[in-house]
Parts: structure tokens; C-alpha cells; sequence
């Protein structure tokens, strides 16, 4: 009876080193924040300093000059405002000189109140204004910052051919810039050297091994040669395969390291189904079970390399499967702005911790080097640079049953 296969689920969220998901960038105590606030800050405080100054200046003032110079010994006082009500009528001059000390601390408090009401609204406006003023400046001023560090976000994401070559004065962060740059030019240059060094050395290893392979397969059809010599040709043959595969690999991971320049539209659909195609003999030989929903998926990139890493992670999870009952599921789906593949499979129980380790060339899973004869250890190495020169991802979840969820999310 035929399982059905698996629901589709959406990816896990992975982390892109060119675009990091903030949910809430406003809340973040970014530099320009800070330095937002240092500056309005500083403002406020000078601010109220200074109309503290003022206040107490003024009243003094007002203080020092209420005192009134005359005495009025009999006066009869007509009021021309409620500000001071006791002052109407005929009185003893005592008490009306009382009473007009009294009317005119009130008008004295009522000045100073005033002016600290109008003092705090222009020091509120003027502060809002400073926020505002401190916030430009601050961001002109880290400008260059935000251009290193996009440069930085690209070069994560395996373009080493990215410069900042910031202009302007020769201050701090140009030097930080040029620094950066210089870093980068040692990067790319020790990379190229790198990579060239395995292409050639992979590119020269290959002759001799396609002749050891053709004088094997001479020797082995001749009639006349003996069973032991036949089995050593045959030994001989499947180890010279195995260093053809190794050498293989090393060109595909060389080459794929570099970011895809000529992209053209390919449906992740047909790459995965041509990759289950192709081991389908294998996976009936071992038992295992191919399934599956694979919808159409389009992204820009290079088929070639695309259709090599459905390949190997097909690959992998047939030979690395249960000895009976085992199944693969290969699907394809199209999210908003990426197009995902997952390859899911049964198998061993996965630690956690070691799921990192697999990526990592010549490495299986609980042995440091490979040493079997179901592959030569670089296959996920290759998936993973694939992945990186498409500028996508690739995480692997262990099951809790057993075997892994290796999900492949390329930008469309």
C-alpha cells in the first residue's frame, strides 16, 4: 500500500546575512538613536539650566525692585482692575501701604509664573526641534557606517568582489573604510588562490586517472587473465571510480563557490524530478520508497549546479535510509520572492549537534573522515556552496523518527 505523502509545510525561517529580519527597527538602540538623544538631551538639560538662571535672575530683580521709594500718609485709592480688590476706598496710610505690598507680590508672582509657563513651552518646542535636528545630523554623520555595512552584508553572502571606496575626508571612518577594502582585497585575492589551486590541481589529477581507468578496463577484457587478476582489476577500477568522484566533487565545489553570473529561469520542479529519476533504480534496489509533491517553482540561477544539488541530497537520502520500510520525499514549492525544496527521509537518529558537522566536507555523520563506500563526503559541502552562490540557504532539522529534513530556499 502506498503512503501518502507528506502535507506540504512552509520553510523554516532562515537567517540571511544580506537582509536581517528585524520586526521592530524602531525599538533597536541603534547608534543614531543614541546619539539622537545624547544630543537633544544635552540640549535639555543646558535649557533648563539656563531658564532656571533666568527665573531666579528675574525674580530677583522684581524682588529688588517692589520696594516703593514714597509712603502715602492719607490717600483715597480708586481701583482701574480686580487685580487688587483692598485697595478701594479711605483707609489709614498702614493699611494701605500693607495692602499695596501685598497687591504687588501677587502681581510679582503672576509675572513669574508667566514667564516660566512660556519659558517651559519654548523650551518643550526647542526640544522637539533639537530631536529632530540631532536626528539628521546624526544620521549624515553615520551614513558612511550604513554604506560599510551593506558592503559587509553583501560580502557575507560570498561576493568578495564588493568595495565600500567611501569618499569624503580623510577622518575616522574613511580610514575604517579603506581598512575594511584592504581586508577585502587579501580575502579575495587568498579565495582565488584557493579555489584556483583546487580547480588545477583537480583538473591535472583527472588525466591520470582516466588513463589508470582505461588500461584497468583493457586488462579486465582480456580473456586470457586469471580470476585473482580479474578481482584486483575490479578493486583497482572501483577505487580509481571513487577518486573520479572525489576529484569531480572538488571542481563542482570549486566553481561553485563563486556567485552565478549567467542565470536563467529553472524549475526546481523538473531538477528534483529528474534527480529522483535517476535514483530510482538505486532506492528499489535498497527498498526504499520515492514520493513526493513537486509544484512548479521557478528561480534564476544555473541548472546545472541546481540540478546537482537535488542529486546529491536525493542521493543521500537513499543510501543513508532504513534497511527496510524506508522512504524519500522530494517536493517543491513557490513561496513570495523564493522557491523552496525539501528533501525529507527516513534513516538513523540525527543528533542535533552533529547536523552542522555534515555540511562540512569529507564529514559523516559520528566519524570525523569519511571512510565507506557510499560516497566521498561531499555532497552536502556542495549543496551548501550551491545554495550560497544562488544567494539561498540550506538548513537540515533532524526527525525525531530518525533521518533529516533538508530544506534548500533559493531567491527568485
Amino acid at each position: 500500500m502506498t503512503a501518502e505523502p507528506p502535507p506540504n509545510t512552509p520553510p523554516k525561517p532562515t537567517w540571511d546575512p544580506r537582509e536581517p529580519s528585524r520586526q521592530y527597527p524602531w525599538l533597536r538602540p541603534t547608534i543614531r538613536i543614541r546619539l539622537t538623544l545624547l544630543y537633544a538631551g544635552m540640549f535639555l538639560i543646558a535649557g533648563m539650566v539656563l531658564l532656571t538662571i533666568i527665573y531666579l535672575l528675574a525674580a530677583r530683580a522684581l524682588h529688588e525692585g517692589s520696594a516703593l521709594p514714597f509712603r502715602i500718609l492719607d490717600a483715597s485709592a480708586q481701583l482701574t482692575s480686580d487685580s487688587c480688590p483692598g485697595l478701594s476706598g479711605t483707609m489709614p496710610s498702614e493699611v494701605f501701604m500693607e495692602r499695596l505690598a501685598q497687591c504687588t507680590d501677587a502681581k510679582r508672582a503672576v509675572a513669574l509664573d508667566q514667564l516660566l509657563r512660556s519659558s517651559l513651552l519654548a523650551l518643550l518646542g526647542l526640544a522637539v526641534a533639537a530631536f529632530a535636528f540631532g536626528y539628521v545630523m546624526a544620521g549624515r554623520v553615520l551614513s558612511p557606517l550604513g554604506r560599510i555595512t551593506r558592503t559587509a552584508r553583501q560580502v557575507a553572502s560570498s561576493d568578495l568582489h564588493k568595495r565600500i571606496e567611501l569618499e569624503g575626508p580623510d577622518d575616522e571612518l574613511k580610514e575604517l573604510s579603506d581598512t575594511f577594502d584592504e581586508m577585502l582585497d587579501r580575502l579575495d585575492r587568498a579565495f582565488a588562490a584557493q579555489q584556483r589551486f583546487v580547480a588545477n590541481a583537480s583538473h591535472e589529477l583527472r588525466t591520470p586517472l582516466a588513463i589508470n581507468r582505461t588500461l584497468l578496463e583493457v586488462q579486465l577484457a582480456d580473456p586470457e587473465a586469471s580470476s585473482e587478476v580479474q578481482q584486483l582489476g575490479k578493486t583497482l577500477l572501483a577505487t580509481n571510480e571513487r577518486s573520479e568522484q572525489l576529484v569531480e566533487g572538488l571542481l563542482l565545489l570549486a566553481r561553485s563557490e563563486n556567485e552565478i553570473v549567467d542565470r536563467k529561469p529553472v524549475d526546481l520542479a523538473e531538477v528534483a524530478s529528474q534527480a529522483v529519476e535517476q535514483v530510482r533504480s538505486e532506492a528499489q534496489n535498497k527498498g526504499v520508497e520515492l514520493r513526493g509533491v513537486r509544484q512548479p517553482a521557478y528561480v534564476q540561477g544555473s541548472g546545472v549546479l541546481l540540478e546537482r544539488v537535488a542529486q546529491n541530497l536525493t542521493q543521500n537520502a537513499v543510501r543513508y535510509n532504513l534497511a527496510e520500510g524506508g522512504w524519500v520525499a522530494v517536493s517543491t514549492q513557490a513561496h513570495e520572492g523564493c522557491a523552496v525544496m525539501v528533501v525529507e527521509n527516513t534513516g538513523p537518529i540525527v543528533p542535533a549537534y552533529e547536523v552542522d558537522n555534515l555540511f562540512e566536507p569529507f564529514r559523516r555523520l559520528r566519524t570525523e573522515r569519511t571512510g565507506s563506500d557510499r560516497g566521498v563526503g561531499l555532497g552536502l559541502s556542495i549543496v551548501r556552496s550551491v545554495a550560497r552562490a544562488h544567494g539561498g540557504t540550506v538548513s537540515a532539522d533532524p526527525r525525531e523518527d530518525g533521518g533529516l529534513v533538508v530544506r534548500v530556499v533559493v531567491p527568485v
